[in-house]
């Protein structure tokens, strides 16, 4: 019986939040407390100077530096409309606009940094999965990145209904192809969200913060909104109660299934999730069967590659290439989504013979993709026999969040060999031998260098470059280097 779980794991420093689907671990969403800014946060501040010269004005929110505002952030406009959709604005002398004293309501564009305080606007937005509400504006605009115009129209006719005195709304490329059910559900959250804004705006004093731009835990509870969700495990009675009053106000459908879970075993442990987040960091994924892939991701693209491993079938080799194949394509589907992979995905499945089996992979593929929330596309074999493919950006891959690039191999994945980094330094004591003076050469190396170099294997081969040069080469273990790090210094 299918069960999908949604596990929330707070510490004072990080939110983590699995998604796992009857036991398998589908997602991953991580935030860090450090990281996190005050962007889209929403204030009630107060003009504390005007600079007509700059065209801007300084608002108070009750942070330590002043906030800026501009003249061109107080005229409301949309930038990720149709230029077509796109309201023609002029801006005005900013004296005009606001005066010293005047009470603001504003959002944060860009968070303070140095000696400088936040940007903010007047054009507020708020944001949700698939829409952007438009405070008192009833327009209906479509991300530019919607290129179908019976999408566009059928998106925008779904919309329109929910657009009022209250505001409008911008449809998100993330959208295209979504049910009429996910569309309400986002407008009527998103109503409801401004409803709350523009009650404290009259309770609250100036200086306070209207809407503070949403934690992790509530932003993905608001992504999936309309999912299918069994039961929300909260592991933090502060964060359970924080996401409980948060659903109460805007998700009530949801509160049923929130459960603080407050068990011995640590909540990711107990469902397996910390396991299958280091495997995921892993470059090799095996399958049941004995195959396996090798999951590449670089720069420009992501690579994976298909091998049968163990896996020799009970037929004939064509029989298990395919099944290899078959078997590969849930894998890769739920590799993507777990390693939150985007841009342009190239698979490199076992040759197959016959056109039957090839069109079999394809569409076994497309139908493990349908499952993923994040928008893919597949185009086919080329005539390399690669599968190519794109996936949407959405957020940094699970990698890229939690590490960094190795200070040995700057990102190669690849050391020089002991061998190797013993030759560069012969070669780099004959070099110096010749540019200066000296009576002697200390070698500083890594422990494998300096060991290999000393042992009898390599001894005649140190001896010869002193008789070489004429001079002693001393090689001394410097633990801290890695292993293609060395100095040679002249004495």
């Amino acid at each position: 019986m299918s069960s999908v779980e949604l596990l929330v794991n707070v510490t004072p420093s990080e939110t983590r939040i699995a998604l796992v689907d009857t036991g398998v671990l589908k997602e991953v969403h991580i935030e860090r407390e450090a990281k996190r800014g005050i962007v889209g946060n929403i204030y009630k501040g107060r003009v504390t100077r005007v600079l007509p010269g700059m065209q801007s004005a300084f608002v108070d929110i009750g942070l330590e530096k002043a906030a800026f505002l501009h003249a061109s952030d107080i005229v409301s406009h949309t930038e990720c409309v149709d230029e077509n959709e796109k309201k023609q604005f002029v801006v005005k002398d900013i004296a005009e606009l606001v005066r010293e004293g005047q009470d603001i309501v504003v959002q944060v564009v860009k968070d303070p940094l140095g000696t400088k305080g936040a940007r903010l606007t007047t054009d507020i937005t708020l944001p949700s999965r698939y829409l952007v509400f438009m405070p008192e504006n009833s327009h209906v605009g479509v991300s530019q990145r919607i290129d179908s115009e019976e999408e566009r129209a059928r998106l925008k006719e779904l919309v329109l209904p929910y657009c009022d005195e209250l505001g409008g709304f911008i449809i998100r490329t993330a959208s295209e192809g979504v049910s009429e059910e996910e569309l309400r559900q986002d407008a009527e959250f998103l109503k409801r969200l401004w409803r709350k804004v523009l009650e404290r705006r009259t309770k609250y004093p100036t200086k306070s913060m209207l809407y503070g731009e949403l934690k992790l835990a509530q932003r993905v509870l608001r992504d999936f909104i309309g999912a299918s969700l069994d039961v929300i495990r909260i592991d933090s009675k502060l964060s359970f109660s924080e996401v409980k009053q948060f659903a109460e106000e805007f998700m009530p459908e949801l509160v049923d299934r929130l459960v603080l879970y407050s068990g011995n075993q640590p909540l990711f442990d107990m469902y397996g999730v910390e396991r299958g987040i280091q495997q995921a960091l892993e470059n090799r994924v095996n399958l049941k069967s004995g195959g396996y892939l090798i999951i590449e991701q670089t720069e420009a693209m992501t690579t994976i590659d298909i091998n049968t491993g163990a896996f020799v079938g009970h037929r004939n080799l064509e029989e298990t290439i395919f099944n290899t194949n078959i078997e590969a394509t849930q894998a890769i589907a739920q590799q993507l989504q777990l390693r939150n992979l985007g841009g342009i995905i190239i698979i490199d499945f076992i040759d197959m013979q016959t056109d039957e089996h090839r069109n079999r992979v394809i569409q076994s593929l497309e139908e493990a993709l349908s499952k993923d929330r994040v928008k893919t596309n597949v185009n086919g074999f080329t005539q390399l026999g690669l599968v190519e493919m794109t996936r949407k950006r959405t957020r940094e891959s699970l990698e890229h969040v939690l590490c960094g690039e190795c200070p040995a191999c700057k990102g190669r994945g690849r050391l020089k060999t002991v061998e190797t980094v013993c030759y560069e330094i012969m070669r780099e004591i004959i070099r110096v031998h010749h540019l200066y003076s000296s009576e002697q050469f200390v070698v500083y190396a890594s422990r494998a260098v300096a060991e290999y170099i000393i042992n009898e294997e390599s001894h005649g081969l140190l001896a010869e470059l002193e008789v070489f040069i004429g001079k002693q080469v001393q090689i001394k273990t410097e633990v801290f280097y890695h292993q293609d790090q060395f100095d040679v210094v002249v004495m």
